[in-house]
């Protein structure tokens, strides 16, 4: 097995890993950078520096060319300490380290309806991934449901692409979004974003109190139910593209050891510090609050992590704006209960092992349902399952073990476990 060794690793290359690569880079160039897709830039600049279409986003890419990157790998499991096991396409590598930044992002949320496996229903940000690696959506209908300004910039992007965007469902109801608008004065930046937006989606209807209900088809997607702040209605399309929000991808922290916040995110210091010494995390991991967080927690990690405390201590200020700005969008844009209500008892909750809703009503916890149904036992390991039934019925899931993903027998074929 092939062996490397680096002063810092860091995993994860979106706009938080990327911001701590350039901030170490300040010090070191001793830096191995892992992320699983074939480009940097994760899922909002997905496609690499290209994708980045500004030169303030462009230039976090800068500094990676005198460092070691591994795109299209994995961490699958750490080795003991400051050992991680990465597969790449053709081999698995022990990486050796002194410090571990990791910035592994979020998924999106998805909440079970009738007829949410449909194929043609999708996530907003799958749908855009999708698109952006080639899939055409010229002259497709579409409708975009859910919650968060997500929403819009998927909306706006796929009108951009020729879609033809039907409407955009919001289920937070226009008392949050106006009181969400007044308070955007104090975030001129944001202010700009949304002008923006609303230029791009001129003649697309967006509605307040409205969610789906129901997707309809046979063998794919042909029309939606929705509930338009109260009153029922259909509308015929060929793709939904829905999400309910982020879910922090704690798994490779959590099998690190790193202390899990009861709301499902990463417990860090003022350094960006989990509870393990030389363990950073950055980004959505420690807590989904969007590009301008991420990037300032992964400079001041960067910083920390190559000793560089007087400019970490400088990015602090702009941590705690855009920490004010996270919670004003929780507050605006949290989940209704109603949302709880719309799965019936033949809804697949666990599409990897078809559960359906009533499999899971006689159980009283993430464990027992596992135990008897396999519910979040398939190739996805609960990561679509989970944070749905714990929406639904309070579950907190009980335990993460290596492989953090899916992984080939051959890699830990020469494997020295810890004892």
């Amino acid at each position: 097995m092939n062996h490397l060794q680096f002063k810092i690793l860091v995993v994860g290359a979106g706009p938080a890993g990327l911001a701590a690569v350039s901030s170490a880079s300040q010090s070191t160039t001793d830096i191995g950078l892992i992320d699983d897709n074939p480009m940097l830039g994760g899922q909002i600049w997905r496609g690499g520096v290209q994708s980045a279409q500004t030169t303030q986003a462009k230039r976090w890419f800068e500094g990676t060319g005198a460092i070691t990157i591994l795109n299209g790998a994995r961490a699958i499991a750490p080795l003991g300490a400051n050992v991680m096991l990465v597969e790449t396409a053709t081999q698995a590598i022990e990486v050796h380290y002194e410090r571990l930044i990791v910035a592994t992002g979020a998924r999106e949320l998805f909440l079970p309806f009738p007829g949410w496996t449909l194929p043609g229903v999708m996530g907003a940000g799958g749908l855009q991934a999708l698109v952006k690696g080639g899939l055409s959506v010229s002259g497709k209908r579409i409708v975009v449901a859910g919650s968060g300004p997500l929403l819009l910039a998927v909306a706006a992007y796929l009108k951009g692409k020729g879609a033809c965007v039907q409407m955009i469902a919001e289920q937070a109801p226009w008392q949050k979004l106006s009181a969400f608008a007044l308070q955007l004065v104090r975030y001129p930046e944001h202010i700009r974003q949304a002008v923006q937006l609303g230029r791009s989606l001129l003649g697309v209807p967006i509605y307040a109190s409205s969610w789906i209900k129901q997707a309809h088809g046979t063998d794919h997607l042909q029309a939606v139910t929705l509930n338009q702040n109260g009153h029922a209605s259909m509308l015929a399309c060929d793709y939904l593209a829905c999400g309910f929000g982020l879910v922090p991808n704690i798994e490779l922290p959590t099998v690190l050891g790193c202390s899990i916040i009861d709301d499902g995110r990463v417990q860090v210091d003022e350094w960006q510090q989990s509870s393990l010494q030389g363990v950073y995390c950055v980004g959505e991991v420690t807590g989904v609050g969007g590009l301008d967080l991420s990037l300032a927690e992964g400079q001041i990690a960067g910083s920390a992590a190559t000793g560089q405390l007087e400019e970490a201590r400088q990015r602090f200020p702009a941590r705690d704006r855009a920490r004010r700005f996270a919670t004003l969008l929780q507050r605006s844009f949290a989940l209704r209960r109603e949302l709880k209500t719309l799965v019936e008892d033949d809804t697949i909750v666990c599409r990897c092992e078809d559960v359906r809703y009533r499999d899971l009503l006689p159980y009283a916890n993430w464990r027992s349902a596992k135990l008897h149904t396999r519910c979040g036992m398939g190739p996805c390991q609960g990561r679509v399952c989970g944070p749905a039934a714990s929406l639904l019925f309070g579950w907190t899931p009980t335990s993460v073990r290596p492989p953090v993903t899916a992984a080939r027998i051959v890699s830990f074929a020469h494997v020295d476990w810890p004892v």
